[in-house]
């Protein structure tokens, strides 16, 4: 048992899924619409987060070098987006284990979690922490709705947990299909949101979606959330 996730039960938990930069730049291989749009709510999320010291767990996509696909162990397209990361975390990749730290959440503020297929509980370890982890609520940001959100969610809700998800802070590759993605998670017992109402109001000025854009947008930016009103 992971006992400190166990023990302890928290409030919120944020998970954050494929929130790589092959899923939300421009010259990505598996981009979403609406990337500007959808990155600026994510990296809202991810500053209240940071705010209110809510804990972290990260689920991202990784596939081997022959793939020849996305997020491709190793290329840049595999990277998590810089705002999306925290000072203190730790990583895991997809090896069929379910090792964990007894002490993960009380040593670390983020968990990343590798998966090598599109329902990250088909990854042993993921299963285990996302079954394991007490909390209240379970919130959903990332990629994609009709996808790996989708998968995540009616995962947690059929093992029991609260979920909420980020409707506007989700992206997608077809809009008709997330939408009934999206219906189906309410359906089975999710509770849909927006950011403003999770976040509430940011002054963040707008996100980039490419590298370039990047290298002028500080990190020290994602950390005002006390620029957030409720």
């Amino acid at each position: 048992m992971i006992r400190q996730l166990i023990k302890t039960r928290r409030k919120q938990v944020l998970i954050d899924v494929n929130t790589q930069k092959d899923f939300f730049f421009d010259d990505g291989r598996a981009r979403v619409g609406n990337r500007r749009r959808v990155l600026s709510h994510i990296r809202r999320i991810m500053a209240f987060a940071r705010a209110r010291k809510i804990p972290v767990v990260s689920i991202s996509e990784v596939h081997p070098e022959n793939n020849g696909g996305f997020c491709v162990d190793g290329t840049e397209g595999m990277e998590k987006v810089h705002y999306t990361l925290l000072n203190k975390r730790a990583s895991f990749a997809a090896d069929n284990n379910t090792d964990l730290p007894v002490d993960l959440l009380r040593e670390y503020r983020q968990i990343i979690l590798h998966k090598r297929c599109l329902d990250p509980f088909d990854e042993p370890r993921i299963d285990r922490l996302l079954s394991e982890i007490r909390a209240n609520e379970f919130v959903l940001i990332g990629a994609c709705a009709e996808g790996a959100i989708e998968a995540t969610a009616l995962g947690l809700l059929q093992r029991g947990k609260r979920v909420t998800v980020i409707v506007d802070a989700v992206g997608a590759h077809d809009k008709q299909r997330a939408k009934h993605a999206i219906r189906k998670i309410a359906a089975k017992g999710a509770r849909l949101m927006e950011t403003r109402k999770f976040a509430g109001i940011s002054h963040l000025r707008a996100v980039g979606t490419t590298s370039d854009d990047l290298m002028h947008d500080s990190a020290a930016d994602v950390v005002t959330a006390d620029l957030l009103t409720e």
